[in-house]
């Protein structure tokens, strides 16, 4: 979901791997002696690095707009550095005044055919592009030797970026729900904020002490217009174990689990009076009633924690994040690049190198912290977290080595890794129908949680009919 919120932030790579992408750019084999298999249609040596010689202009869109000085100075930097080792590739970098992708604009433009070469997306809009021929198969072109982070990566990251295994895209960013508290909130009401809760019995108890503050303090806070009632309804559903749509294409929330989400919240919202008067809030509110010390817990990303300190004035040391209560996944999504269908393998190239540059290799681009300390970005969420294994350990020091924020208050977050599950298909559809299971429930006392979700089903399984 989070069509208003996604924004890139980045996890680094392990030092090692920043020379093994400059060795890369010399290199042609794959290590085992035998030659790359190039992908139908691509050319035999589509997995050979650009020649540096080779003239190519790339339109890039995404770029930071003026308002964002500090971002728009490193990607003019990293743009000088990238030419240092691509002298005769041209970038032509394209800005948004909103957010990188708003919705309609992103398909009108893929109907228009009017993308960039290398155009931005979530990990949602796979299908729309495909379905619009919007983007080309680039499995040939992305090897260790084009990415040398590559086996690093998540495996469930990559895979949202294909389909028929085939690829299209590469990840910038991804993000997995918590629940973030307000700590200072927390100590006041007698709980302690290294510790949030794991369970939604936990959380309601909490939320209970925290509204007995007073003041107009809720202890819980939650979406229900659109389209974020439902995508919290879905992860709250990961959460305990359930699916949202089911392995047979049809709505399979309308259950035990899925009910009791509902009763939980309708008993917070009218016989604890935990959630505040005000409801039918949107992205935005809740972080304007936390960041204000007016609301104790809510279900978000790490980086929404970013929005409140750079644009509420909230301090990162008041809050801090725990797993998903239930543990059982998590919703997760994230942001890519996808290149234009009808590039050429130049330009396929061109891109996967500037990619890789910006977005993929440690000390480079986004993952140059010490840069971005100096310029006054953040440093020290816990997420993206999209690499794995060693890499990942070394990441998370080399990051924690810069931050500018408590990582400790991420502990339990980080210490309790929840499986990630993807968004539902037709996601935004389906979390359109949703948010009337969640603004029932929290504005009329005398809602039927079973009639919401068996409407709910319904409306689901005819959107989920429409393929």
């Amino acid at each position: 979901m989070r069509s208003n919120t996604r924004r890139t932030v980045a996890a680094a790579l392990v030092s090692a791997l920043a020379v093994t992408a400059l060795a890369a750019c010399g290199t042609s084999g794959s290590g085992d002696g035998k030659p790359d298999k190039a992908a139908p249609g691509a050319p035999a040596d589509a997995s050979a690095p650009l020649d540096p010689n080779t003239k190519v202009a790339l339109t890039i869109d995404c770029m930071p707009p003026a308002a964002k000085a500090a971002e728009l100075k490193e990607w003019k930097e990293d743009v000088e550095a990238f030419k240092k080792i691509y002298p005769n590739v041209t970038i032509d970098g394209r800005s948004t005044p909103g957010q990188c992708l708003e919705p309609p604009r992103f398909t009108a433009m893929l109907k228009a055919k009017s993308q960039p070469d290398v155009f931005y997306t979530y990990f949602t809009d796979l299908k729309q592009v495909l379905d619009n021929s919007g983007a080309e198969d680039i499995s040939a072109y992305v090897t260790p030797k084009s990415v040398p982070a590559l086996d690093t990566i998540d495996k469930n990251v990559m895979n949202v970026l294909k389909q028929d295994g085939k690829l299209y895209g590469l990840p910038t960013s991804n993000y997995t729900m918590g629940l973030l508290i307000n700590r200072k909130l927390f100590t006041q009401a007698g709980l302690n904020p290294d510790t949030p809760p794991r369970t939604w019995d936990e959380v309601r108890a909490a939320a209970k002490k925290i509204a007995a503050l007073g003041n107009g303090t809720a202890g819980f806070g939650e979406y229900s217009v659109e389209n974020t009632g439902g995508w919290h309804y879905t992860a709250t559903l990961y959460g305990m174990g359930g699916d949202v749509v089911g392995a047979d294409g049809k709505a399979a929330f309308n259950n035990p689990t899925g009910r009791q989400i509902v009763e939980n919240l309708k008993a917070m919202r009218w016989e604890d009076d935990s959630m505040g008067k005000t409801q039918l809030l949107k992205w935005g509110d809740l972080q304007k009633q936390m960041a204000s010390d007016k609301l104790g817990m809510f279900l978000a990303a790490p980086d929404d924690i970013t929005y409140m300190v750079q644009q509420l004035g909230a301090k990162y040391d008041n809050f801090g994040m725990g797993p998903l209560p239930g543990g059982a996944s998590t919703l997760f999504g994230g942001n890519s690049y996808m290149i234009k269908k009808g590039s050429s393998p130049d330009k396929i190239k061109a891109a996967i190198a500037w990619l890789n540059f910006k977005t993929l290799t440690v000390g480079k681009g986004q993952f140059d912290f010490a840069r971005s300390k100096a310029d006054g970005l953040p440093v020290g969420l816990p997420q993206p977290a999209f690499f794995v294994g060693a890499a990942k350990e070394q990441s998370d020091a080399l990051k924690a080595a810069s931050a500018t924020m408590p990582v400790a208050n991420f502990k339990s977050f980080l210490d309790n890794p929840v499986p990630p599950k993807a968004e539902p298909a037709k996601a935004q559809e389906v979390y359109k129908v949703l948010d009337k299971v969640m603004s029932g429930v929290l504005t009329n006392k005398d809602a039927d949680p079973a009639q919401l979700l068996g409407d709910a089903e319904k409306a689901v399984d005819q959107v989920l009919a429409n393929q």
